[in-house]
C-alpha cells in the first residue's frame, strides 16, 4: 500500500547544488591514480604482479614446515580405522596439540593482551550497535504520522 502511494507521487528534480557536487565527485574519482581505485580497475600487469607477490609472501610465510605438519596430521588421521569417531578423535587431539604448542610459544602477556583487546572490541561493537539502533529506529514519529 505504501509503495502504491509513493509511486503516485510526482518525480522531483534534484537541487542544482546536489547535481554539481555529484558531478564534481565523479570527476575527482576519475582523476585519481590507478592504485587508489578498486582492484578490478587496476592495469592487468599490476594485478598480475600483485597476485604473484602475494603468493610469494604466503609461500614464504607458511613455508614447508606448516605443510609438513598438516600432511603428517592428515596421514595419521587417514591411517586410523574408517570409523568417523577415530578420525574425529585424531582431529581433536591434533587441535589440542597445536593449542598446547601455541600456549608454550606465545608469551602469556600477549595472550592476556589479545583477550583484553577482544573484550574491548566486543564492548565497542555492542555500544556502537546500541547507539546506531537508538539513532535509527527509536526516533519518535511526528504527531499525526501513521508510520
Amino acid at each position: 500500500m505504501l509503495n502504491a502511494l509513493v509511486r503516485e507521487l510526482p518525480l522531483r528534480r534534484a537541487p542544482a547544488t546536489l547535481e554539481f557536487r555529484v558531478c564534481r565527485e565523479l570527476a575527482r574519482r576519475a582523476a585519481r591514480p590507478w592504485w587508489f581505485r578498486g582492484f578490478t580497475q587496476w592495469p592487468a600487469a599490476a594485478r598480475i604482479s600483485f597476485v604473484v607477490i602475494c603468493s610469494a609472501i604466503i609461500r614464504l610465510t607458511v613455508g614447508d614446515g606448516a605443510w609438513t605438519m598438516v600432511a603428517e596430521t592428515l596421514s595419521h588421521a587417514a591411517a586410523a580405522p574408517v570409523s568417523w569417531t577415530h578420525a574425529t578423535a585424531a582431529l581433536i587431539g591434533s587441535a589440542c596439540e597445536v593449542a598446547a604448542l601455541l600456549l608454550r610459544v606465545v608469551p602469556a602477556t600477549w595472550i592476556y593482551g589479545a583477550l583484553t583487546a577482544g573484550v574491548a572490541l566486543y564492548a565497542a561493537l555492542f555500544g556502537l550497535s546500541a547507539a546506531a539502533y537508538r539513532a535509527l529506529y527509536l526516533r519518535p514519529s511526528p504527531a499525526g504520522d501513521p508510520l
